[in-house]
């Protein structure tokens, strides 16, 4: 699932305008004066929201886990602040209920109908983003809200989750990763199993990919102050470090995954199988059987991508698999890239001397050339279908394709629909494929499906993990097949709307599952028939189970409440049975290339969702609160999120001033906006903040223009250009014509090269690998310290190293009159990171000051705050700025998409005593010129 993604970021409230902050540090002019003393004051007291408690409080039972998170903030400040709350949740859970409580006013989350045209931007959010936001195999759930000072507010997540079990384990994992110290940080778990805990084991903090996590001091057994209890079917663990526990383990408060394992006795025969209130549950999980015979495929990419680590570590990872193989199974090896490259056009027994070949012809493989997906699958199907064919040993063996790939389809058959075509039609159900991505390049979505259609599992690596560990650990879940062709049957006079009932193979350490109704709930007996293959054998096990009336789970204490309405008996297996029918509809609706079949299963999975308040790619979330004036909103600024392989993100805003998640602007940027931008035709302002001046400017340049709005490539490595776009004058306008700006370009340096170019449609990110956004639907994506969150046809933030800030407005016009284009905004949220010698028409004033030094209407006038105005331009001054005096005016001017009003001294004509040089100066040969002739020190040219 999504994600998406080392794009995830911690939590980061930026209180206060940059500036400001640089400000404490400079003498000022004005010393005399008490307004940058005040202000010096204020920014003191500010500081960054206090989290009281972080906890977390998960009820298992019969593998079936609740999980309810409770996170509880204090704003401390003078003013209200945003603050955002994020949780990592499992990949395979369904959000269920959302809960904000700011001061005295609740919002409660609900779940409702997602429309159909939001299903295909929710798959391709999902696709583009994939797990890069979050922990393997994890997603991000963020809200945030706008919080008044000195008050409080507490975020309430719950989410369900069927636990699977792999290598003869259930994991139950929980992120802790509060962000900062918490006053009160807890971790809560009940396991509730009614056949008998048979191990249970709380592992160390597991490290976080994402620098910053870490572990306790001692790295074996559980976490410092873990306590474990349990009997014969309970067991309540619970984890409650104090403040002094936390630092010792991380402290940013990024603590890790606090993670259980367990298992369950069980009974040999036809399994487990549990009733309550007409819904049953069956799990069936042998062992101590023989294994089948494996015969498989192991096959590689080795084109060009592949080169240096990731080949190396898939290369040593495949030795250790030859060595695992048993005497029965048999194998071949085929490598790919734009040539197939086959080992043996036959599959090979087991031997000593096979193992030793196949291990030098791993060795010899080297990365070159494309990427043919196609035919190496058909060329592994064949090897796989001729050995079946001419073995007439008796012998039942399973036929298994491991595939690893680090890229997607770039030579012979590379239409994605025609791969899974042909290889669905020459797998005919025999061959199951198990595929394992390697890095961001990877098409995910094509291996997803692959694997789906063919019996198989996916899985995916991301780049800076170690492939060879992940492909020993995705071996090892399906290196021991026991049964084939799994078919568990029921009468259907006694049972209706059972999940999936036909398994093709079943793997040591595994489970099968299969939900269902009961048409008669006063049933004594259900009758259930297993039939299986076994090497030889043909296994049937017929049994009538006992279904009693039973209470198990019931009345756990401390148990979050399971229900998703807070209406009726918190009924485990009918939560469970409406999990497993959802995800299996998820499943279905992506395998099919019907159209109407897809609808169909869409409908049946957005009915289920919505009933069982599960959060999928067809439902949405909004927020609903006490306020009036959330009743009205539109679905836009409601809260709305979909669950899959993206990170959920959840915005609530406060419109203006006023605290709460409720909106009324078209516009609330994700993250603090200083007035420091340009924006409209074009028009700049430069935000003062030590001195509480702002100035503002105009540049009336010519259609295909590039300035340089912030060049500090010999520093921090960062350039912004912006590109112009000519339109005719308004009529009986003072301008001949109009200049707007249509393209955005950022050039990040350090610590590696990428670019950026932002038009009003799309967002195209090359950092080595080319990556086109469209600007109609949001995602986030990054790596290597460069964030990039587009928020669909209303702004585009680029995050650079955590220290600078940019905000791309987008405005669109239905119906543009003549003088209208689709333009850019340009908004500096944050330049901590941009050097004092940084320059351009915006850059060159972030790290000054200003004051006024004269004022045309008198010596008591009052520069900072001048009367109010009736119309046109007010009294005029001069402003005195990097020690050069400049005639301006008072006037006013909008900012942020029109919204906001801004009082600014206007300096006339182009800037040309304001700036530095002239306009001929700030000029670009190219969108991506990073060459700046002006600097700090240099002679002005007036």
């Amino acid at each position: 699932m999504l994600l998406l993604l080392g794009l995830c970021l911690g939590l980061s409230l930026c209180v206060g305008s940059q500036e400001e902050a640089r400000s404490w540090g400079h003498s000022s002019e004005q010393a005399g004066l008490r307004e940058p003393r005040q202000v010096r004051l204020l920014q003191r007291l500010k500081t960054k929201p206090l989290m009281t408690e972080f906890s977390v409080k998960s009820t298992i039972i019969s593998r079936y886990a609740f999980t309810t998170v409770s996170c509880k903030m204090l704003n401390r400040a003078s003013e209200d602040q945003e603050i955002e709350f994020q949780m990592q949740i499992p990949a395979a859970a369904f959000i269920t209920n959302f809960t904000m409580l700011i001061g005295d006013k609740v919002y409660q989350g609900e779940i409702t109908e997602r429309g159909k045209k939001s299903d295909d931007t929710v798959k391709e959010k999902r696709n583009k983003t994939a797990e890069e936001n979050g922990e393997k195999g994890t997603e991000i759930f963020r809200a945030s809200a706008v919080i008044p000072s000195k008050d409080k507010a507490a975020f309430f997540l719950s989410y369900e989750e069927l636990l699977q079990r792999r290598l003869g384990k259930y994991e139950h994992s929980v992120s802790v990763r509060p962000q900062q110290l918490a006053g009160r940080l807890s971790v809560d778990v009940n396991i509730l199993e009614s056949t008998g805990i048979a191990s249970l084991e709380v592992l160390p903090l597991h490290n976080s990919r994402h620098r910053g996590s870490g572990r306790g001091e001692d790295d074996s057994g559980p976490p410092p102050s873990t306590v474990i209890n349990q009997n014969e079917t309970f067991a309540h663990i619970l984890f409650k470090p104090s403040v002094v526990q936390q630092a010792k383990i991380a402290q940013n408060g990024i603590l890790g995954d606090f993670i259980i394992r367990y298992d369950v006795n069980r009974e040999q025969g036809i399994g487990d199988i549990q009733v309550l209130n007409g819904y049953f549950v069956h799990y069936f999980a042998p062992k101590d059987l023989p294994p089948l015979p494996k015969n498989v495929v192991f096959v590689l990419d080795s084109s060009a991508s592949m080169v240096g680590t990731k080949l190396r570590q898939t290369k040593d990872a495949l030795f250790t698999i030859l060595h695992d193989l048993r005497p029965q199974d048999r194998f071949s090896i085929i490598g790919f890239s734009n040539r197939i490259k086959v080992w043996k056009d036959h599959l090979i027994s087991v031997t000593p001397d096979s193992i030793r070949d196949g291990k030098v012809y791993i060795h010899h493989m080297s990365p070159t050339g494309g990427t043919d997906i196609n035919e190496a699958l058909q060329t592994a199907i064949r090897l796989l279908n001729k050995y079946v064919a001419h073995n007439d040993s008796g012998d039942r063996s399973v036929s298994l394709i491991i595939f690893l790939t680090d890229g997607k389809p770039t030579v012979g058959e590379t239409h994605t629909l025609k791969i899974l075509n042909n290889t669905r039609e020459a797998a005919r159900g025999q061959v199951c494929i198990f595929t394992i991505g390697i890095g961001n390049d990877v098409d995910f979505r094509l291996l997803e499906k692959l694997s789906l259609e063919n019996c198989g599992l996916t899985r995916r690596v991301h780049e800076e993990e170690d492939a060879g560990s992940q492909l020993i650990g995705f071996y090892d879940e399906i290196r021991t097949p026991l049964l084939s062709d799994i078919r568990i049957d029921y009468p259907p006079s006694s049972v209706v709307q059972a999940t999936k009932t036909l398994f093709p193979n079943y793997f040591n350490g595994s489970e099968i599952i299969i939900a269902g109704k009961l048409v008669d709930r006063k049933l004594d007996h259900l009758h259930v028939e297993v039939t299986a293959s076994n090497s030889k054998k043909f296994i049937i096990l017929k049994t009538d189970v006992p279904v009693g009336p039973q209470k198990a789970g019931k009345d756990v204490l401390g148990s979050p409440s399971p229900e998703g309405d807070g209406e009726g008996d918190p009924n485990h297996i009918e939560r469970l049975w409406s999990y497993l029918t959802t995800k299996e509809l998820l499943s279905s609706w992506l395998q099919s290339d019907d159209g109407l079949e897809k609808e169909r299963l869409r409908q049946r999975a957005q009915a289920l969702a919505v009933s069982y308040h599960f959060l999928t790619p067809f439902t949405s979330m909004k927020l609903r609160g006490p306020s009036p004036r959330t009743d009205g909103l539109e679905e836009a600024h409601g809260m709305s999120a979909a669950m899959g392989p993206e990170p959920v993100v959840q915005s609530v805003r406060g419109a203006g001033t006023q605290p709460g998640p409720s909106l009324e602007k078209p516009y609330q940027p994700r993250i603090k906006i200083s007035k420091t931008s340009v924006d409209g035709d074009p028009h700049f302002v430069v935000d003062f903040p030590l001195s509480r001046l702002t100035v503002c400017f105009n540049i009336d340049g010519e259609p295909g223009d590039i300035l340089r709005l912030v060049s500090d490539h010999m520093h921090s490595g960062v350039t912004v250009n912006g590109e112009l776009v000519g339109a005719p004058a308004p009529p009986n306008g003072h301008k001949k014509q109009r200049t707007y700006f249509r393209t955005i370009t950022i050039l990040v340096n350090k610590p590696e090269r990428s670019y950026l170019e932002v038009t009003p449609s799309r967002v195209i990110l090359d950092g080595g690998d080319r990556l086109v956004l469209p600007c109609n639907q949001s995602v986030v994506v990054g790596s290597r310290g460069l964030e990039v969150s587009v928020s669909a046809n209303a702004n585009v933030t680029v995050t650079i190293q955590g220290s600078i800030a940019f905000v791309i407005l987008i405005h669109l016009y239905k119906k543009p009159a003549p003088f209208q284009r689709h333009h850019l905004g340009f908004y500096i949220a944050n330049s901590k990171g941009l050097s004092s010698d940084c320059h351009g028409l915006l850059g060159q004033f972030l790290n000054q000051d200003a004051r006024l030094t004269e004022d045309a209407a008198g010596p008591g006038q009052n520069l900072t705050h001048p009367p109010l105005l009736q119309a046109g331009e007010g009294p005029e001054a001069v402003l005195t700025v990097k020690d050069h005096r400049v005639p301006v005016v008072w006037k006013q001017r909008k900012i942020y998409n029109g919204e906001e009003q801004v009082d600014c001294w206007f300096a006339r004509n182009n800037a040309a005593k304001l700036i530095d040089g002239e306009y001929k100066d700030y000029l670009a040969s190219h969108p991506f010129d990073t060459e700046m002739t002006l600097g700090r020190g240099m002679s002005r040219e007036l």
